[in-house]
């Protein structure tokens, strides 16, 4: 087997993940400068308060998108502890983007909408990174994970074979670990 084939099989799971999120990234920023240049330019409202009412409008349609498309395959934990988390963590994107705008408008004194939007851009793109990783490591939990207890939110002790975990699907035992030309697609699918 090539190499090219070896690392299209490890990564081709990710490959699908990121490309559906960077649909409902590109999808939820448009919803971000539509009305945050609605706001902003159109209506007169500052940068920072445009910029954030925009984000949280775009980050309920992604969360719905990320949740019911991007990581479908990926554990519920509970729509409660899913969405406080996934706004949580928006929040600090949310702080990234703001902290690029403000340091524009306020800092360099440079209005406008270009400028706006360019900080925008910029502000965005870094939060992105942050908000892929984050999503993936405490909001959309991988198949494989521990089940999460509902009342603390913390990961429960791992359950044996059969047990019935988070989101109605059975836990699965570890698998023993075999050569990587011998994994099957569902073992890419738990990395």
């Amino acid at each position: 087997m090539s190499l090219v084939a070896i690392l299209h099989r490890r990564f081709a799971h990710l490959v699908r993940e990121l490309a559906k999120f960077g649909s409902v990234g590109a999808i939820a920023f448009v919803i971000t400068i539509v009305i945050g240049n609605g706001l902003h330019t159109g209506m007169g409202v500052g940068p920072l308060t445009s910029n954030a009412v925009a984000t949280i409008i775009a980050t309920t349609f992604s969360y719905l998108a990320n949740r019911y498309w991007t990581f479908r395959h990926r554990d519920r934990t509970g729509l409660g502890r899913e969405y406080v988390l996934f706004f949580a963590l928006n929040g600090v994107g949310l702080v990234i983007t703001e902290l690029f705008i403000g340091f524009s408008h306020y800092v360099l004194g440079l209005d406008g909408a270009v400028f706006y939007n360019i900080a925008l851009i910029i502000g965005t793109g870094v939060a992105t990174l942050f908000r892929f990783w984050s999503y993936k490591k405490w909001v959309f939990l991988p198949a494989s994970a521990p089940s999460v207890d509902p009342a603390s939110g913390l990961p429960e002790a791992p359950a044996g074979p059969g047990a019935h975990r988070a989101g109605g699907r059975h836990a699965r035992a570890p698998r023993a670990a075999r050569p990587l030309d011998a994994r099957t697609a569902e073992d890419y699918a738990e990395l």
